[in-house]
């Protein structure tokens, strides 16, 4: 069985720049008729489905309505994504399109995704840092859980669907620490990068098992995760 890798996106693969923000407030708008404080929201590490709790939990709306909601909000969070994006750099990070382009190519490896990001939006940020979301066989997303330590049990059960078994290792990618601690819920192995929202102190106080600056340096923890799976 090939080996399943899981990256986030925001501050592993690629930056946006301000426009998940902006498409945030405009489906906000348009779902919720607030922009619900969300100019001063930290996102970093958060599903939207946790982001829409936080900010709407002031305006009335109960977690069980904003989960009724949710698929309302999903469609417009990807439609007001498309639209904004032109108008924002779109980057990938130091080293992420050259080392996830490499990866796709071998057949010993599963790519996946998990993110904060609703569904309908992953695909826009992914394509606008030049990333195909068809590279990514697999994935969990921001619309599909409140607790991101949720998202990446559901990624592993899709992927044993997709294999017709059990990956022969687990590695999950990402920024911040919540991403560690995703790993954690299905005993991956935890990656974590330094080019994304949450300082090198911080990550190294949540024990990932390998902290590398950038996905340029990836391919060397991925060969010492295979060899000791």
């Amino acid at each position: 069985m090939p080996a399943l890798i899981l990256f986030d996106i925001d501050g592993t693969l690629l930056r946006t720049r301000g426009a998940g923000r902006e498409a945030t407030r405009r489906a906000l708008l348009e779902v919720f008729g607030t922009e619900a404080g969300v100019a001063a929201h930290h996102f970093s590490g958060k599903t939207d489905w946790q982001t829409l709790v936080e900010l709407l939990s002031g305006e009335g709306y109960t977690d069980q309505r904003i989960g009724v909601m949710m698929p309302l909000y999903d469609a417009s969070v990807g439609r007001h994504t498309a639209a904004v994006i032109p108008q924002y750099e779109i980057a990938a990070c130091e080293g992420a399109l050259t080392a996830v382009e490499s990866l796709r190519r071998r057949d010993d490896l599963l790519l996946g995704i998990v993110t904060g990001n609703a569904r309908s939006a992953a695909p826009h940020k992914l394509r606008a840092a030049g990333f195909d979301p068809e590279w990514f066989a697999v994935g969990a997303y921001g619309s599909e859980a409140l607790d991101r330590n949720h998202l990446t049990p559901l990624a592993l059960e899709r992927a044993r669907m997709l294999l017709g078994g059990e990956p022969a290792a687990v590695i999950v990618v990402g920024d911040t620490p919540m991403d560690i601690a995703c790993a954690r819920a299905i005993q991956a192995v935890a990656v974590a990068v330094e080019c994304g929202f949450a300082p090198r102190e911080e990550l190294l106080a949540h024990n990932p098992d390998y902290l590398i600056p950038h996905l340029g340096e990836f391919a060397g923890v991925l060969d010492a995760v295979i060899t000791r799976s």
